[in-house]
C-alpha cells in the first residue's frame, strides 16, 4: 500500500480510538483491533451488513473529501474511496453501467449502496504471473486498474472497473461473469479446492518447498529452507483466504501462465504473505511460500 494509504489508515485508527473513550469502549476497541469484524461472517462468506454499520461506517464520517495526491497512486485512492459513502457518490460515474453475464443494465445515483471491498476483512489478495508484475502497485503512470471480487464457492467473479480520467480516479463499470471465463480460471478452480482442504494442500505440494518464515530464536530475522509435504501442518501461512478473495489488477496482463504467485498482504497491521505455485506435469503445485 501506498503511503498515504498507510498514513490514512493509521491516523483514523488513532481518531476513532480516543472517540471511543466517551462512547462504547469494548465495541470501539474490537472495531479498531479488528477493522472490518471479519469474524462475523453469513454463511456464505460475506461480511455481514452489522460488520459494516459497526466498523467502516463508523470511520467514514471523517473522509469528506480526496486527499491531496491521493490519485497518483491507485492503493491511496481505494483506501478512501472504500470507506466513504461521499467519496463514492462524486467518483462513480452514474449511471454506472452494469454487466451481468452479458446482459447490461444500469445503477442510478440513489440506487448506488456503498461497496466496502476489502476493508472488511483487515487483508487484500492479488494474483500476479512474474515478481516483476509487483511494480506495478508502485507505477504511478497507470491509469486503468480493475478490482475482482472472486466469489470462489459460487464460481462467479464480479469486476469493479477503474480509469484516471484527468487526474482523478473513478469507477466506472461493474461486470459479473462464471469463473470459467476469468482469465486465472484454472488457478483459481485450483485454489478454491487448496484453500478449503488441508489433506488437498499437501498432496499439491512439490516434492520439496522453499519457504522463508520467522525465526522463533530471533524476531529480527527469517529462517530459509525446504520442507517435505508432510511438514506443511508445521510451517503453513498463519492466513490462507477461503470463501472469497480479491484481486487487483494494476495492468498485469495475464496468461496462460504455469506460475502464479498468490499475495496476501495486511491492512496496517505488517503482515504479509506470498505463495508461489507452478503447473508440473497438468497440475498446480506449491514450490515457494514466504510468512
Amino acid at each position: 500500500m501506498g503511503a498515504i494509504l498507510r498514513d490514512s489508515l493509521i491516523l483514523r485508527k488513532q481518531t476513532f480510538i480516543k472517540k471511543c473513550a466517551s462512547g462504547v469502549v469494548l465495541g470501539c476497541l474490537l472495531a479498531v483491533v479488528n477493522i472490518g469484524c471479519s469474524d462475523r461472517k453469513t454463511a456464505g462468506g460475506e461480511p455481514s451488513a452489522a460488520a459494516d454499520s459497526v466498523s467502516v461506517d463508523t470511520l467514514e464520517q471523517d473522509i469528506t473529501e480526496m486527499p491531496r495526491g491521493a490519485d497518483e497512486l491507485f492503493d491511496d485512492f481505494i483506501f478512501n474511496f472504500a470507506v466513504s459513502r461521499k467519496l463514492q457518490q462524486e467518483r462513480i460515474s452514474f449511471p454506472l453501467l452494469v454487466k451481468t453475464n452479458g446482459r447490461e443494465s444500469h445503477v442510478q445515483q440513489n440506487q448506488w449502496k456503498t461497496e466496502h471491498f476489502f476493508m472488511d476483512q483487515d487483508y487484500y489478495t492479488m494474483i500476479f504471473d512474474t515478481h516483476e508484475e509487483m511494480e506495478l502497485m508502485k507505477d504511478t503512470s497507470v491509469s486503468h486498474v480493475v478490482i475482482e471480487k472472486i466469489y470462489l464457492d459460487k464460481k462467479t467473479v464480479r469486476q469493479y472497473v477503474f480509469n484516471r480520467i484527468g487526474g482523478r480516479w473513478m469507477m466506472q463499470e461493474i461486470s459479473e461473469n462464471p469463473i470459467e471465463q476469468n482469465t486465472n480460471a484454472s488457478f483459481l478452480q485450483f485454489y478454491q479446492h487448496f484453500a478449503s482442504d488441508e489433506a488437498f494442500q499437501i498432496q499439491s505440494m512439490n516434492t520439496t518447498v522453499e519457504f522463508t518464515s520467522p525465526n522463533p530464536d530471533d524476531d529480527f530475522s527469517n529462517q530459509t529452507g525446504e520442507i517435505l509435504p508432510e511438514q506443511w501442518p508445521s510451517f503453513k501461512p498463519a492466513l490462507i483466504p477461503q470463501g472469497f478473495i480479491y484481486n487487483i489488477i494494476y495492468g498485469q496482463q495475464y496468461k496462460d501462465s504455469d506460475e502464479k504467485i498468490f499475495v496476501i498482504h495486511g491492512i496496517a497491521n505488517g503482515f504479509a504473505s506470498e505463495m508461489t505455485f507452478r503447473k508440473i506435469r497438468g497440475s498446480w503445485k506449491l514450490v515457494k511460500f514466504n510468512s
